[in-house]
């Protein structure tokens, strides 16, 4: 590890906390019981429990630990459709309405946290910045353009393509072939945004007992009960809303998700113009390789944050640090130079068909497996998910109509993880 890679004070958390620290425990009672409860406390828990504390439920959310400390406030605060499949493999698998809808899905969560952002006046610097999604090789643009070629009627974004010797005006980099623009794409401070609805469920009166972990769910639909680290809640309805750190308290949950650790660094702050000639109009990127890197500036425009998944298996942030301080250099040389002064990791939720599900199961509702691409579908899912307990025909999505799957001898640690990076690191490096 080279230390001068390290700016003094560096911190291996999330910079977002710096603005928005993790609330403090809450040192409240467990009730014995409540209308409902919910175990999460990140985007998708706190949209559920917003709807149903409004509806008129009583409702409890718990965390094992401080609100929000999960990946909602640990992502790159990058907003898009999220859906990952495209028309033509779902259409494949679901038929050409199925998959019409499940897509419509995730142009109506885009829409959507944008509305809700702006009706709640959450201040968490959500901005329509439009992400440039580059291709890594010509092959890649190719196959970009021939879809950008052939929109689905209804599901079109006014998304248009960039040519390699166009794409200065979106990033200040040779790496790459070109790319397309999706300008409904957004970005938002995760750590913010985490705490206003933390405020607004709060204000709706559901009441947050954090570093309380859940346990096992027994008994029957209507009349449940959680067992927890201080003691047993009971309750009509159950929500599980834990996604990628979704562990043996649920097995059925835990079975159907892959828990894949994303790694983030954020540079110290960068000389005046700098953030300005990189990224100059402020986009959201990523690009087409299967080991995906994702980054943006932070909202001052002072730093980049830049993601991705640099290591075989899961390990420590500081020790992958800098092999995704050289990933981020490939792309932009100016700053081989630059040290990072946070350095932070989450886990992903990911499922076996690279969609998100939600429903119930034996009385127990859930909501969860965003692939990556969580913000908006989270906020969205959980608002559902919410308004399906309360037995609101508003909660209805054709995402809880598809099977969620598993796989045989898979029991929630994936184990098939490394080989399958290791694969896709040399496909990538192969087509470029």
């Amino acid at each position: 590890m080279t230390e001068t890679l390290f700016a003094p004070g560096y911190k291996a958390e999330p910079f977002w906390w710096e603005a928005s620290p993790r609330p403090a425990k809450t040192e409240v009672d467990l009730p014995a019981s409540a209308d409902v409860v919910v175990i999460g406390s990140g985007f998708t828990g706190l949209h559920a429990a917003i709807q149903t504390a409004r509806g008129g439920r009583q409702t409890v959310v718990l965390d094992a630990e401080a609100a929000g400390w999960g990946c909602s406030s640990r992502n790159g605060g990058q907003v898009s459709t999220s859906i990952k499949p495209g028309y033509d493999a779902l259409a494949r698998r679901f038929g050409a309405e199925t998959a019409f809808g499940l897509l419509r899905e995730g142009h109506e969560a885009l829409e959507w946290i944008g509305d809700f952002i702006a009706e709640e006046g959450l201040d968490c610097a959500f901005r329509r910045v439009g992400r440039f999604y580059a291709a890594h090789t010509p092959q890649s643009y190719d196959v970009l353009a021939r879809a950008q070629a052939a929109p689905i009627k209804g599901l079109e974004t006014g998304s248009f393509m960039v040519q390699k010797a166009e794409q200065g005006a979106e990033i200040d980099s040779d790496l790459y072939h070109g790319g397309v623009v999706h300008p409904q794409h957004a970005s938002v401070d995760p750590g913010r945004y985490h705490l206003g609805l933390l405020a607004k469920a709060q204000a709706a009166g559901a009441e947050i007992v954090s570093h309380c972990k859940a346990g096992a769910i027994t008994g029957a639909p209507g009349a449940l009960v959680v067992e927890t680290a201080r003691g047993q809640i009971s309750a009509r309805n159950v929500i599980v809303a834990t996604s990628g750190y979704t562990g043996p308290a649920t097995p059925w949950h835990r079975r159907r998700i892959i828990p894949i650790g994303s790694y983030m660094l954020a540079t110290e702050p960068l000389p005046a113009g700098m953030v300005e000639r990189l990224i100059p109009k402020d986009r959201v990127l990523t690009d087409t390789r299967r080991l995906v890197v994702y980054y943006r500036s932070c909202p001052e425009r002072r730093r980049i944050l830049f993601g991705g998944r640099v290591s075989i298996s899961e390990t420590d942030a500081t020790a992958v640090a800098p092999a995704l301080h050289a990933e981020m250099v490939r792309i932009f040389p100016a700053l081989a130079e630059t040290r990072m002064s946070h350095a932070w990791m989450g886990f992903v939720g990911y499922t076996f068909d690279e969609m998100p599900h939600l429903g119930a199961r034996e009385g127990v509702h859930y909501a969860m497996g965003y692939c990556g691409s969580g913000v908006s579908l989270s906020s969205y899912l959980g608002m559902k998910i919410g308004l399906q307990v309360l037995g609101r025909s508003e909660g209805d999505s054709p995402l809880s109509r598809i099977p969620f799957e598993t796989r045989p001898y898979y029991w929630g640690k994936p184990w098939f993880l490394a080989p399958s990076v290791a694969y896709y690191r040399w496909r990538d490096r192969r087509a470029a």
